[in-house]
């Protein structure tokens, strides 16, 4: 029950993008479309349960003064993985989002799960909770990024629903940040209407 608490909370009570405000460098940057958002989103999905599962079951080993360069190392090696398998497997994806892959590194939800909660609890809870909010990330990513898409190019997922073209505005770095704002403050509202 306590493991299922740790994946729904990502999703949207303590959603990474939408409540915490984290990792909104690449949230801005990437969601241009709905595929790239969820591309972004499921590859630092995927470093997140790793790099929380390595942490885990290194959290005895690792001393406390080398324990944030160890896991930065960890996080670095499947970052590396993910860069290299998109490179690999969808190249136009990873044309597409570009230094915002290798920059998971640093991402601060990867970095602050590792050191909240990896370093302090066991591998399935550290799985699970890494899942939870990579999940959470995703959709944050991939919702914004088909709004942005839907009203800046008329089309979703790459699919063209509408002739002619969309507002501009949503496509560029402005569009990004009122979608954003609007989309938090909805989620929020949600939030706080269900916590009372």
């Amino acid at each position: 029950m306590n493991q299922l608490k740790n994946f729904s909370k990502g999703l949207l009570k303590e959603n990474p993008i939408l409540i915490l405000v984290l990792g909104t460098c690449p949230t801005l940057a990437v969601t241009t479309s709905a595929i790239n958002g969820a591309g972004m989103g499921l590859a630092t999905t995927f470093v997140l349960v790793m790099s929380n599962i390595f942490i885990s079951l290194m959290k005895n080993i690792i001393a406390d003064n080398i324990r944030i360069p160890s896991f930065i190392v960890i996080i670095a090696t499947f970052v590396t993985v993910v860069d290299l398998c998109m490179q690999a497997y969808i190249p136009s994806l990873h044309a597409q989002l570009g230094i915002f892959i290798p920059l998971i590194v640093v991402n601060c939800i990867v970095l602050g799960r590792a050191e909240a909660f990896a370093s302090k609890n066991g591998v399935l809870s550290s799985a699970i909770d890494g899942l939870g909010m990579g999940l959470g990330f995703t959709l944050a990513l991939t919702v914004l990024g088909a709004i942005r898409e839907i009203l800046g190019s008329l089309s979703v997922f790459n699919w063209k629903f509408a002739a002619g073209d969309g507002a501009l505005i949503f496509v560029l770095a402005p569009g990004a940040f009122i979608c954003l704002g609007f989309l938090m403050a909805i989620v929020n509202k949600i939030v706080k209407k269900s916590n009372s």
